[in-house]
């Protein structure tokens, strides 16, 4: 049996891992449980009523988080003409087409996001192996496959996030650092759970979202009341 670290012990004995909380108790909690020397990230952790093995329950998006993750995104952007000029006065951090597909083919991969045109996704997609196993492939379900470059350039330098429901039906989404406080966080999270909501499958029955807590990068999980994501559909 693993060993418990002595300080993830002493976090761990100041939640109740029976109870389940109010949100707003809950990222009250969150710092004293903290203990890492870095910046620590909070996460949520959404169990969906949902079966991703077929392809109408797959729950897939992106939400522009009002408060941004607290860190430098680096953007590629695939584009020519026009919108190349567009993102690059949007602040991508790259900008090209061929050049940059030849690059990453020799195994170049400085960057977070990628952003393209369609009308050069057909020469893109030939990376589908490269830049798909890592989620950084550009796909229109997610809206990085668009023409309107600058919009989303922006969005993406400020903090928006994509998600997918993993195999099991779980969703795992970072949506700030600890130091924004709490009312930067509840606000990040309320603009998650209201994007996770409106794309509730209508094949899927019965309770949606069965389950959900937040944590940190080094924290354990606190588990939040259902009653919280109920009401916000009310």
């Amino acid at each position: 049996m693993a060993k418990i670290a002595k300080k993830y012990a002493e976090a761990r004995n100041k939640i109740d891992r029976e109870k389940l909380y109010d949100m707003e108790e809950a990222l009250g909690i969150l710092p004293q449980v903290t203990y890492a020397k870095f910046d620590e990230t909070v996460e949520v952790a959404l169990r969906l009523g949902v079966d991703p093995r077929h392809a109408d329950q797959m729950v897939r998006g992106s939400v522009a988080l009002p408060n941004g993750l607290g860190k430098q995104v680096k953007v590629l952007v695939f584009a020519k003409g026009q919108k190349e000029k567009e993102a690059q006065e949007a602040g991508a951090d790259y900008v090209g087409a061929e050049d940059f597909i030849e690059k990453i083919q020799k195994g170049w991969l400085d960057f977070d996001k990628t952003i393209a045109t369609p009308d050069i996704m057909g020469a893109v997609s030939k990376l589908g192996k490269i830049l798909g196993p890592r989620g950084l492939m550009p796909n229109p379900k997610v809206g990085t496959v668009t023409f309107d470059i600058a919009k989303t350039v922006k969005e993406m330098k400020a903090g928006r996030v994509e998600f997918r429901v993993d195999k099991a039906g779980n969703l795992h989404v970072p949506v700030g650092k600890i130091s924004f406080g709490k009312e930067k966080i509840l606000g990040n999270i309320n603009s998650l759970l209201e994007t996770v909501i409106r794309l509730k499958p209508s094949s899927s029955k019965g309770t949606y979202i069965k389950g959900m807590a937040v944590c940190t990068t080094m924290s354990p999980g606190i588990k939040i009341d259902p009653i919280y994501v109920r009401n916000l559909t009310k």
